[in-house]
């Protein structure tokens, strides 16, 4: 008889222990939401769990690059901008911005100061020990522009052509480059900007022009009489976080992809490139 009570108390001492690893369990998961915790072994995300409670995503910027990120009537302005905004949007949480510079930002992201960085920045697979990146969102690589009614369509019609380069640009180095492996178009290299190449193309001075391509897209929406023939290089531009930022990485990459489905890109590149 005493028996069978020890195994009777015994039996509930076991029913009371699961009850409560239930519940620990289920408070693991709550933690895990609001905080960044992952039960699965991944650890903390300090910066997801920071934004949450703070309800607010600290974005740092260079405000000096225009169209992506400068100063109007005093307020931070541009493609990069707009796209932080819509960011915090899609996390439901307001947006903060902190001034940085591109010698600083990754600094920035490591003391904590800033969540992410959102500032027309190439991506760095080198610089992977000291961030995450999200995925692409534009393309700043090299183009070659020409006029609408010309008859080049790709880098092999450029035998015997002039074309023209910004002095020590990148066009200017991609330019000299091809020259090296055999080209043999003609390159005017005495424009100080990407404007300069591109108004000479307008004015049939020049066959062609390598330019970036925001300058690419600003003129070509300014005259209509330029057109890309060829991309030549690809240079993505993406958003930096903090490495240990697994959370907030997989919410950014979301909110992109939700971004492009709703087609902000092409909006906010009609209202910035022009």
């Amino acid at each position: 008889m005493l028996r069978m009570r020890w195994w009777q108390r015994a039996g509930r001492r076991w029913i009371d222990v699961a009850a409560l690893l239930i519940v620990i369990g289920y408070a693991t998961l709550a933690v895990s939401a609001q905080t960044g915790l992952n039960v699965a072994g991944q650890g903390l995300d300090p910066v997801w769990a920071g934004v949450q409670q703070r309800g607010a995503l600290r974005v740092a910027v260079d405000l000096g690059f225009y169209p992506f990120t400068w100063m109007e009537d005093g307020h931070p302005a541009g493609y990069d901008i707009d796209l932080a905004r819509a960011i915090a949007s899609h996390l439901g949480v307001q947006v903060e911005f902190v001034p940085s510079g591109l010698d600083s930002i990754y600094d920035d992201l490591a003391a904590r100061r800033a969540d992410v960085a959102i500032s027309a920045l190439p991506y760095a697979p080198e610089l992977g020990w000291r961030a995450r990146f999200s995925q692409f969102y534009f393309d700043a690589g090299q183009m070659l522009v020409v006029r609408s009614d010309a008859s080049i369509a790709t880098e092999a019609d450029l035998a015997g052509r002039v074309v023209g380069v910004a002095l020590g640009s990148d066009a200017d180095t991609l330019a000299r480059r091809r020259l090296a492996e055999g080209a043999t178009f003609t390159l005017r290299f005495d424009y100080d900007m990407p404007d300069d190449a591109l108004a000479a193309v307008e004015r049939g001075e020049i066959d062609a022009a390598i330019v970036d391509h925001p300058s690419a897209l600003i003129a070509i929406a300014r005259a209509p009489a330029l057109r890309v023939a060829q991309a030549l290089t690809f240079e993505p531009y993406v958003i930096a976080l903090a490495p240990e930022a697994y959370r907030l990485h997989e919410a950014v990459n979301q909110a992109l992809d939700a971004l492009r489905a709703e087609g902000f890109f092409g909006e906010a590149q009609r209202r910035w490139f022009r």
